[in-house]
């Protein structure tokens, strides 16, 4: 099987055909939280956006939740930037930090349904939680380059996770939080 995110679900791994589902599945949940927002958003509703029976549905999303995450997740992958190699530690942290931070910034009723997935306790959710992390994590890492301190890679975890919940919480949005995130990285790796 290939390493490609598609494959993979915190249930199983996928073959083409339920990768093609799931991908189905994941799409029409954007879709109806667009029209619906966060509180119209259910499992039925997005099965019958994909065209896929509810039961399919659950085969692979044990709940909205983990729907949720798993979009957030694959947009990770597939859209955030991975750390230059030029810069200052500074500066490539900030590019890092900055567009997982923008992920979801022109759409506020993803972004509010994410924060409120992630925040979950859901088995799954929180094996992606993990998983989303642990990549947040390496990508940090990655930016700091070869002289890494634990203590400053778990500020700057803080300081990304404190901002999007604050976003989540209304106190600003995702475009601003992303600026607190580049100033309060400045400040730590000064």
């Amino acid at each position: 099987m290939s390493s490609d995110v598609r494959y993979e679900s915190t249930r199983r791994r996928l073959s083409s055909q339920q990768a093609e589902t799931v991908d189905r599945l994941t799409a029409a949940a954007v879709e109806v939280l667009r029209e619906n927002g966060p509180g119209g958003l259910a499992v039925r509703a997005v099965a019958s956006r994909a065209g896929v029976a509810p039961a399919t549905a659950y085969t692979y999303f044990s709940s909205k939740g983990h729907l949720i995450s798993e979009v957030f997740w694959r947009r990770l992958v597939d859209h955030a930037p991975e750390a230059p190699e030029t810069g200052t530690a500074a500066d490539r942290v900030v590019t890092v930090l900055r567009g997982v931070a923008l992920l979801m910034a022109d759409e506020p009723e993803l972004a509010s349904a994410v924060t409120a997935a992630l925040l979950g306790d859901d088995p799954e959710v929180s094996h992606l939680r993990i998983r989303i992390g642990a990549d947040i994590r390496r990508r940090i890492v990655a930016a700091l380059g070869p002289e890494v301190d634990d203590e400053v890679v778990g500020a700057l975890e803080m300081v990304y996770a404190g901002a999007l919940v604050r976003a989540g919480m209304g106190y600003g949005t995702y475009a601003d939080m992303a600026d607190s995130i580049e100033s309060a990285a400045r400040l730590i790796l000064r």
